[in-house]
């Protein structure tokens, strides 16, 4: 049905619109807005970001790096609307303390509080609700955070699905450290800190009932204490992101187009783990864009890469890290990934995102 035949109320007035993008094609929200690509940078880009405007909004990190009474905080919030509410792995409950302290532990920072709003639909059992609550406190407590305020509201029944989640965090963020996609150079090290894929996958088994010879759980975890063993070889990292909505082509896409490098993976040296290369085989995705939770990515200037390798490797949230390629002078902007074949192939950013509702 076209804008001007929509029954359901007048045509959205777009005149305003200072930019030709992909969103005056699409009038309404999809799905594909909330999925960490293309569609919702466009919509942070030319609906949120005028609106609100700013220096410190205008760093589109993980987390907000600020200056507040003579000290350096990162502040960060999220949202979460993982359907179904427990998987293998975790639940919502730890992905809503995971997702943001591991936000805050991108920009190099320790999360030391959180809050914490509950968003339950009419109708929502209160066992289900303790149940997510628990496991929210457990979280919080394994990663060292406090929950320190919190708000509930409930919808009408039909308006909701069952319990969404909102945390906000903040942390301090060490003196020395400085970690952002413009202070990546050609020959930095691309390092990823373990197997990817792993908490899409998981989502998608149980939501569909699909099974795929072994369980698959989420890697949902607080990477903290991986950050602070980084941090101790060297503060000198030049920027960490923890792919999650688009997966590691998502992350690996936004910190190229942000310092302006190219960026080459060597798919052989990305960790997928079979029973994951499997599931995408049979469902059709590709792993480098689907979700995971507790997995970093880091550029980490060539002289210390084995150090931090090695520091790493010596965590129990890092054992399985790998230098997967590195940034480059060559396609500015761009990732590229070189095939077992030899060949290469350019690695887009996702327009909206392979499985929905995945955090």
């Amino acid at each position: 049905m076209s804008e001007t035949t929509d029954l359901r109320g007048p045509a959205p007035t777009l005149e305003a619109w200072t930019c030709p993008a992909p969103l005056r094609d699409r009038p309404r929200v999809v799905m594909g807005h909330g999925g960490g690509g293309a569609l919702s940078a466009e919509l942070v880009q030319h609906v949120f970001a005028p609106a609100f405007g700013g220096e410190v909004l205008a760093q589109m990190g993980d987390a907000a790096a600020l200056s507040l009474g003579g000290v350096r905080l990162a502040f960060s919030t999220d949202s979460f609307v993982v359907r179904p509410l427990f998987f293998p792995g975790g639940s919502i409950g730890d992905l809503a303390v995971n997702g943001t302290v591991n936000d805050l532990a991108m920009s190099g920072a320790r999360a030391a509080y959180l809050s914490c709003g509950f968003i339950l639909e009419e109708g929502v059992e209160v066992e289900v609700v303790a149940r997510v609550a628990e496991a929210l406190g457990a979280a919080a407590r394994t990663a060292g955070v406090e929950v320190a305020t919190g708000d509930t509201k409930v919808v009408e029944a039909g308006h909701g699905d069952g319990i969404f989640i909102n945390t906000a965090g903040i942390g301090l963020i060490p003196a020395g450290v400085d970690l952002r996609p413009q202070r990546v150079v050609p020959g930095d090290v691309v390092i990823v800190s373990g197997a990817i894929g792993v908490h899409g996958v998981a989502i998608m088994s149980v939501r569909e009932g699909l099974e795929f010879g072994v369980e698959i759980e989420s890697d949902c975890a607080a990477l903290g204490g991986l950050v602070d063993a980084m941090l101790a070889v060297t503060p000198d990292l030049h920027v960490l992101r923890d792919p999650t909505r688009g997966g590691l082509a998502a992350a690996l896409n936004e910190i190229a187009a942000a310092s302006g490098a190219g960026v080459v993976v060597r798919e052989r040296d990305v960790p997928v783990p079979p029973a994951v290369a499997n599931a995408c085989a049979i469902l059709g995705l590709d792993p480098l864009y689907v979700a995971n939770e507790g997995k970093l990515v880091a550029f980490v200037p060539r002289e210390h890469a084995d150090a931090v390798l090695g520091a790493m490797r010596a965590h129990p949230l890092g054992a399985d890290a790998r230098i997967i390629g590195e940034a480059v002078e060559a396609h500015p902007g761009m990732v590229v990934a070189r095939t077992g074949l030899g060949g290469t192939r350019v690695v887009d950013l996702p327009i909206g995102e392979q499985l929905p509702r995945i955090c």
